[in-house]
Parts: C-alpha cells; sequence; structure tokens
C-alpha cells in the first residue's frame, strides 16, 4: 500500500538520473541508500560498508555520506570488482523482488483491503545514524514497521525528527556521565523533505502557546512504510519554537507537552494535508494521545455533536500502553492545559471543567492532571499493554476509571512485543539458518516447526559460530574503551591495559540498558566482595559488558553508571569488566550477538516487556533474568534462568534476587559453560544454546507480533459503549 498521493514529491537526496561520481553499475545505489530496507539485508550492509570501511565508520554506517565522501578512485575500482559487483547485482536484485512483492502476508490475511493503519510514536530506532530514539521503545516501534514491511501492511508512521536526538554520552574521570548535544545535518541522512508538487516544502500549522507553529515534514522509507518525521525548526517560527523539536525527552513539562501536540495534533493534519485518509490510528504510548483531540475537533466541525462523534473517533482509535508505573505516564497541570489548549476546548463546544474531565483520573477535581494514557485509554476502541504480565499489572493499575467492573474486566488486553529478527541475527548465524532451517525459513519465522530444525545443527558449528561472535565483541569492546580512556585523558597505564581487556575464550556476560534505577544495574554489586570473588576467579574466570545511559536529569542513574565505572577500576578486575560508552543501536547489536548470557534484572513487576533479551537468543545467547516483562511468558527451565523466585516486595526483593543471581553464576552457569567434553565441547551449554532458540524465536519476534495486532486490533471491530464510566458532562 502506498501513501504519497500524486501531488506530494519527496526530496531524495540524489535521484537515480542526477546521482554524483557513481559509476554506471553503482548508481542505483543512490535509490537503495534512501530506503532503511538496507539495515536488514545483509549484502546492502557489505555493499555500503566496503566502499571504504574507515569512513563507514567515521559517517556512522551512514550510506548517504558514504556516497558522497567516498573518493571516485575507490568508487571507479569497485566497478571492476567483479566479486564486488556480483553482491550488488544481488542486493538490487532482492531489493527490486521486495518492493514489488504482491502476493504478501497481509493481502492474504486481512478481511478488510481497505484498512489503512496511522502509527504514531515520539521515537523510532530504526538505525544508528537516524537518532530519533532513546531506548526500548523506540526500538520496538522501528522493528514494528520493519515487519509491517515485511508483511505488507498497509502502515504509514508518524513521528518527530529531533534536530540533536537524544544525547552523546562522555563520562569523565570521575566516572560521571556527561550529555553532548549535536545538531544533525538532516540533507546528509538517508531521509527526504517532503514537497508539493511546486516543489515547495510542505507545511501544517498547529497553535502552541498561543502562537502559530509551522511544520515542515520529511520522509524516511522503511522498506515498503513511508514514515514522516515533523520538524519545526524553521526559519517562519520564533526561535523558541524552532527548539521545541530540538532534543528527545528534553526541556521541561512545557516542551513535553509541546512535543506531544506537534506528533497527535501535527501528525493527523500532515496526514490530511497528503491525502491520507487512515481506518485505524495506533498510539503507540501515551506520547501520541492528542490525536484524538484533533479527530474529535474534525468531527465537531463537520456539523457532529460532541457526545455524537465520540463513539466515532473511539471506532478509529488503537492504544498500546507500555509504562507499568503510574508517576512515568504523560500527565500535566490544570494550568498547562490552559496555556496550552484555551482556544481549543470552544472548538470542542466544551467548557473548561468537560475539557479537563477528559484527561482526569478524579472528574471533577480542580487540581486533578491531565493525563494522556487516560485520554487514550477513553477513545480507544480496543488497547493492551506488551505482555501478558505488563497486561495484567495495567488492568490493576487503572481499574480505578472503571468501577463497575472487575479488575480481570478492565478492558486492556496484552500483545506481547517481539524484535525484528533479520536486523538483529548475526549474519554468521543467519549463515548457518540457511542451511538447516529448511528453504525460505525466514518466510515463516513465528513457526515452531521451522526452528525444531535447530536440532540438525552441529554442535561444533554453533560452538564455533557463537565463539567468534564473542570474539567479536571483545575486539568491539576494546576499541571503544581505548577510544574512551583516551579522551577522558586516563593514565597511560589504563590506556595500555586495554590490550588484555576481556578475553574471548572467557564466559561473557552483558548487560545494556537504559540505567533507571528500577533496572538495578547496580543488583550484581550488592555484595561488592562476593561479585569480585566469582569475576576474579582464574579457573573459571567470567567477564561482563556494560553499556547504557542515564536520563540528564536522572542523577540516581547517573551514580550507578559512576558505581559500576567503579567497581570495574578494581585491580583484580581490570580486564574483566569493561563499559562500553554512548550506547546506541550498533552497540546493542554487537552486544545481543556477542554475549554468551544476557543479564536482565529489573524490579518487578516494572519492567513492561523488555526486547534486549529477545535480541540474544537469535544469535546463540541465552537470558539470566528476573521473571518479569516478556520472560514469563518465555521461561521453560531449560532455555535460560531465572532469578529470584518472584516476589514483588521492594522491601526484600533485591536482597533475595542478589543471592539468587550470585547462586545460579556460581553452581549452575559458570560451571556448564566450563563442562568441556573430550572434543572440548561444553555439551550441556550448547543442548541449553539450542532449546532457547528453538522455544524462544518463534514467539518473540515482531512478524508474530505484527500479525497480532493485524488479527487482533487493527481489523475493524464495533468499539464498546463508553469505556470510562467517568462522564464529561
Amino acid at each position: 500500500m502506498v501513501f504519497s498521493p500524486p501531488s506530494v514529491e519527496a526530496d531524495q537526496g540524489y535521484p537515480p538520473e542526477l546521482c554524483p561520481a557513481l559509476p554506471k553499475s553503482l548508481v542505483r545505489l543512490c535509490e537503495i541508500s534512501e530506503n532503511y530496507w538496507w539495515t536488514w539485508n545483509e549484502d546492502a550492509l557489505t555493499v555500503f560498508r566496503e566502499m571504504d570501511p574507515d569512513l563507514w565508520e567515521k559517517t556512522e554506517h551512514n550510506p548517504e555520506r558514504m556516497i558522497k565522501e567516498v573518493s571516485y578512485l575507490r568508487l571507479a575500482a569497485l566497478a571492476t570488482d567483479v566479486n564486488y559487483l556480483k553482491t550488488v547485482k544481488r542486493m538490487i536484485v532482492a531489493y527490486d523482488h521486495y518492493m514489488a512483492a504482491e502476493d504478501t502476508w497481509a493481502k492474504r490475511t486481512m478481511r478488510d483491503p481497505d484498512t489503512k493503519i496511522a502509527y504514531f510514536s515520539a521515537e523510532y530506532g530504526l538505525h544508528e545514524s537516524l537518532p530519533t530514539y532513546s531506548g526500548g521503545l523506540g526500538m520496538l516501534a522501528a522493528d514494528h514497521l520493519k515487519s509491517a514491511s515485511d508483511l505488507g501492511v498497509p502502515l504509514v508512521a508518524l513521528g518527530i525528527l529531533y534536530r540533536q536526538g537524544y544525547f552523546k554520552q562522555r563520562l569523565n574521570l570521575e566516572g560521571w556521565q556527561e550529555e553532548i548535544y549535536e545538531s544533525a545535518n538532516f540533507f546528509n541522512l538517508p531521509i527526504s523533505l517532503v514537497r508539493d508538487s511546486s516543489g515547495n516544502p510542505i507545511t501544517i500549522d498547529v497553535r502552541i502557546r498561543q502562537r502559530t507553529v509551522k511544520i515542515q515534514a520529511w520522509r524516511v522509507e522503511v522498506g515498503r512504510i513511508p514514515l514522516y518525521l515533523l520538524d519545526t525548526d524553521i526559519p517562519q517560527n520564533d526561535p523558541t519554537d524552532r527548539w521545541i523539536t530540538a532534543h528527545l525527552y528534553g526541556g521541561n513539562n512545557d516542551t513535553r507537552m509541546a512535543q506531544e501536540i506537534i506528533l497527535g495534533i501535527g501528525g493527523v493534519r500532515l496526514l490530511r494535508k497528503l491525502g491520507i485518509q487512515p481506518s485505524t490510528y495506533h498510539m503507540n504510548e501515551g506520547h501520541a494521545a492528542f490525536l484524538t483531540l484533533e479527530l474529535l475537533r474534525e468531527e465537531v466541525e463537520k456539523g457532529t455533536t460532541f457526545l455524537d462523534a465520540e463513539p466515532k473517533i473511539r471506532q478509529q482509535c488503537v492504544f498500546t500502553t507500555h509504562t507499568p508505573v503510574p508517576a512515568g505516564h504523560d500527565a500535566f497541570t490544570p494550568d498547562s492545559m490552559d496555556t496550552f489548549f484555551a482556544s481549543f476546548w470552544p472548538a470542542l463546544t466544551l467548557n473548561r471543567e468537560q475539557f479537563l474531565n477528559l484527561g482526569a483520573r478524579r472528574a471533577g477535581d480542580p487540581w486533578e492532571p491531565f493525563n494522556l494514557t487516560v485520554l487514550a485509554l477513553r477513545y480507544a476502541r480496543k488497547s493492551n499493554g506488551v505482555s501478558k504480565l505488563n497486561g495484567e499489572v495495567c488492568r490493576k493499575m487503572w481499574h480505578v476509571l472503571y468501577p463497575t467492573k472487575t479488575e480481570d474486566e478492565v478492558p486492556i488486553g496484552s500483545i506481547t512485543n517481539g524484535v525484528h529478527a533479520r536486523t538483529w541475527i548475526a549474519p554468521l548465524f543467519w549463515n548457518m539458518y540457511d542451511q538447516y532451517l529448511g528453504e525460505h525459513w525466514e518466510e515463516h519465522m513465528w513457526d515452531p516447526e521451522v526452528w525444531a530444525n535447530v536440532d540438525k545443527i552441529p554442535d561444533e558449528e554453533l560452538w564455533e559460530n557463537k565463539a567468534a561472535l564473542r570474539e567479536r565483541l571483545v575486539s568491539f569492546t576494546r576499541h571503544r574503551v581505548l577510544r574512551s580512556r583516551r579522551e577522558r585523558g586516563e593514565d597511560q597505564d589504563r590506556i595500555q591495559a586495554v590490550g588484555n581487556l576481556l578475553d574471548p575464550h572467557t564466559l561473557t556476560l552483558g548487560f545494556a540498558r537504559r540505567f533507571s534505577t528500577y533496572k538495578r544495574a547496580d543488583l550484581i554489586l550488592r555484595d561488592w566482595d562476593r561479585a569480585t570473588r566469582i569475576f576474579s576467579n582464574a579457573k573459571r574466570p567470567v567477564q561482563i559488558v556494560f553499556a547504557g545511559k542515564a536520563h540528564p536529569k536522572d542523577d540516581e542513574g547517573k551514580r550507578l553508571i559512576q558505581r559500576v565505572m567503579e567497581w570495574s577500576r578494581t585491580p583484580v578486575l581490570y580486564h574483566r569488566v569493561a563499559f562500553i560508552e554512548n550506547y546506541d543501536a550498533y552497540v546493542g547489536r554487537n552486544l545481543v550477538q556477542g554475549v554468551d548470557v544476557w543479564l536482565n534484572n529489573p524490579r518487578r513487576p516494572l519492567e513492561a516487556s523488555g526486547t534486549s533479551g529477545q535480541k540474544v537468543g537469535f544469535s546463540g545467547g541465552m537470558n539470566l533474568s528476573v521473571l518479569d516483562g516478556w520472560w514469563p511468558e518465555g521461561y521453560n527451565g531449560k532455555n535460560g534462568w531465572a532469578i529470584g523466585d518472584g516476589v514483588d516486595d521492594p522491601t526484600i526483593q533485591d536482597d533475595i534476587d542478589a543471592q539468587s543471581l550470585y547462586d545460579l553464576l556460581e553452581k549452575e552457569i559458570i560451571p556448564m559453560f566450563y563442562e568441556r567434553d573430550e572434543h572440548g565441547l561444553p555439551r550441556r551449554w550448547i543442548a541449553r544454546m539450542k532449546e532457547a532458540i528453538r522455544t524462544l524465536n518463534p514467539l518473540f519476534n515482531t512478524d508474530r507480533m505484527v500479525s497480532e495486532y493485524v488479527t487482533q486490533i487493527y481489523e475493524p471491530t464495533q468499539a464498546s459503549a463508553l469505556p470510562l464510566t467517568v462522564a464529561i458532562v
């Protein structure tokens, strides 16, 4: 399904006929460079990387810049390289086949051919070259788009293009996180400014702080899915308003509200300007909930009464909630709502109190904040959490809105998150799966019978491939840590010690995520001495790689990073503990593909789903995790390890979980890894690896997830009566 009306043109960086400085045989690389399809095609990654490996690193793996900056001498040489040209040709054939495919899963499955989905999210983690993400929410949103493209789902996506992204992380000599903001040159990214038929940038208007703000749009091609990113950094705007879209999750509450108005209200208006009329609007988290107000305004403007407009809008909207704690949901004071919406509620034919009640947990309370999750729940025909446990937590959290229902009757279901396997599987493992999983296995990603064929993989081959990925991770970590130590001016002994940092034959753990306190990055340090003994053992060594950012305003999270850095400087652990700065998608891929064991120990039940652990299984890693988020659905006792006993009491949970973590490492994980047969193979470990691949991969991928959204959420169904018992009039 194509969402580009004839009157709208994308300002492509380099149309093929004008492609600069490329030999004829390479001209189509310009076209492919502007579609993020290349991020999940290994041939494409190879083609761009091999233009100039050093430049590939310098440009942060951005093919748009590669084409601009690579020397013509190098291109001319590649144009006569037979093997390179074979790879290029194979990539072009695959791209053309992919883009032209008609017999897609969606066309075979969807009941209503007129279904069109608009997907709204505040962040998208498509690739490290496009800094529009901070963590799991963005990665999940990007993987959602990629699988929607693979399956042929008729979807268009809306987001925000942040001039300075989230931030780049640097640690000082004390191990304290410092934030660096750099402005991106959008014309050096694989994106295009959306223009009208006269060549002028398309703009839309919204009212923010009683000023008119103009928004332009950039189009990102994600396979067959268009993603439109909204941008206020244009000369027509007041200097203050140009900064609205500067930072992801930056600024104060006013900035947050302004961004969410841009996303929700601005996003709907852009769709109208482009001539796109979705049948379903998917709000991925409450950030997008203001779109419901714009849809209501449109209906009222047509002459529909507000009460008659509500069920119409509810029929069009669906909502996914991720955050399992009330404090994590965006809520704004009545005064703030006055500042931003005083001219809006009359257009809905509502008075101030009625308008504020749309987002109120307790209607009529003049001090009650306006909660975007409440607004989204009110106008969603279907709502879901992102794991079964998260669904239970959300039903309990929002039961207050449905006092006439039991907790189990609260209309919030669940669809468990997954990951886009084609993005996250290591090429070495993909090639191995090609040999053993059966023909076209990748088209049946959620079929358990496909993954049952993992038993055909020889133990020796599986182990050798995993060892190669571990060795690559060690090399990658040394490279990044060496650069960091030099940049922050550490002494020469510490710089030289990087040559012995980590060992490619040692059991390797990974911990990488946001350094929020509830994720307990320092749980492994709860008994400092015991942890040090475990990781400094000479006979059965263990090593760990950390990565992750704390929010700029989260000093407690920064202290966790500092504590990890302090531990890494313990003399007996100089070569066993590493922290990689500036965690991004590239660091994440290296980690999830290279580790033997992925450590995940949030304070239960505060992890909505978590997807990083789902990624490790595709490349032979295993999970050591608290039974939170997705792991209770995945763990079967033989495909990883469960920390603790599911106790939710925070006063004792830390001690119980830390004790369990140490015991599992000392009594099960470490002995199993180092128990080798006469061929040097850890047979019991390999059997557990295969069990993890066989049981987890068919369930926790976004092909399965998106298919469930299509069949359970997106396909039109009759909305129930007003879902919240809180009346507004």
